[in-house]
């Protein structure tokens, strides 16, 4: 009787690293998950790495599986061999050919994308994205990113660094950003911009029930609860949000004419609160033809998505 073809992915984050196994038709088995550490150093990690993998494989044959390939998602610019050029989040990592060294150490083929090109393909393969030819992923977490699916590809650019919507300038000598620019539509439209709008308006004297709430204490979900509430300065912070974001969508919609756009990440849980204004700044910005063209839809996958989507680059 012949096998199941399976495949491990694997989302690796700052804090944590989260895996399973995954089947061509998009379903996963338990993921697995541990902490992201570096404290003895790269070799370490990589013995983390494939200890996890380890467990997934044995998972594997009492289940009748067998596992074909391992895809993983990593932040940073990865380039198309699987090394990785800039890793902020993870600077050990930085030069490193993760790729190539993890499969030595589990003897399969490897492949490693940026984690935002992973959830973009997850979206594509088995989401919100199945029905698009071309979209963009926007992920709105801590930060802001990006994946582009061009022609039902992955299109990650000449260096693996495309689909960094999160630093298209918005605001031109706006609040200084991590990248070393300024004015990023990630100091906007992120959970961390918006808890920083709050702080900014609280700071000048305007009046809110977010006033109570220690700076320490204050998150995006907070702000989001406030807005609901009816709360002004929160309804506020959420509408500059939704206007850089539209401002950006209505850039990339008259430089791509995208199908769609798939909003996925931790602050897309109050996406609803941007959406009016995301949606009216794309009317008055972008072409009619593309504007019109560019469909706006949430994630359906979830924390899943990473997984999914480098798990589907090696099984399709």
């Amino acid at each position: 009787m012949r096998s199941a073809q399976a495949a491990i992915g694997i989302d690796l984050g700052g804090t944590n690293c989260r895996a399973a196994l995954v089947t061509s038709a998009g379903r996963t088995g338990d993921v697995l998950k541990v902490a992201t550490r570096m404290a003895d150093g790269y070799s370490g990690f990589l013995a983390t790495l494939a200890e996890l993998c380890g467990r997934l494989l044995d998972d594997s044959r009492a289940r009748g599986m067998r596992v074909s390939a391992v895809g993983m998602g990593a932040p940073g610019i990865i380039s198309r061999e699987g090394r990785v050029r800039v890793s902020p989040n993870l600077p050990e990592l930085n030069g490193q050919d993760l790729a190539a060294d993890l499969a030595d150490r589990l003897d399969l083929p490897t492949v490693v994308i940026n984690d935002a090109n992973a959830i973009c393909w997850g979206e594509a393969l088995f989401g919100a994205g199945r029905s698009f030819s071309s979209f963009l992923t926007v992920t709105l977490g801590t930060g802001v990113g990006g994946g582009l699916v061009l022609d039902r590809r992955i299109w990650a650019g000449a260096d693996g660094a495309a689909g960094e919507i999160g630093h298209l300038t918005v605001v031109p000598e706006g609040r200084p950003c991590g990248c070393g620019n300024r004015g990023c539509l990630e100091q906007y439209a992120s959970a961390r911009g918006i808890v920083l709008a709050v702080l900014e308006r609280l700071a000048a004297g305007q009046k809110s029930s977010l006033a109570e709430l220690a700076a320490a204490d204050l998150t995006s979900l907070e702000v989001a609860a406030a807005a609901r509430s009816g709360d002004a300065l929160a309804l506020a912070v959420f509408a500059e949000a939704g206007r850089a974001l539209g401002q950006a969508l209505a850039g990339v919609a008259n430089l791509l004419n995208l199908d769609g756009a798939v909003v996925t990440g931790g602050a897309s849980e109050s996406f609803d609160l941007m959406l009016p204004l995301v949606s009216e700044e794309i009317r008055q910005r972008a072409f009619e033809v593309s504007g019109r063209r560019l469909q706006i839809v949430r994630g359906e996958l979830g924390d899943d998505a990473g997984i999914l989507g480098a798990a589907g680059m090696v099984l399709n």
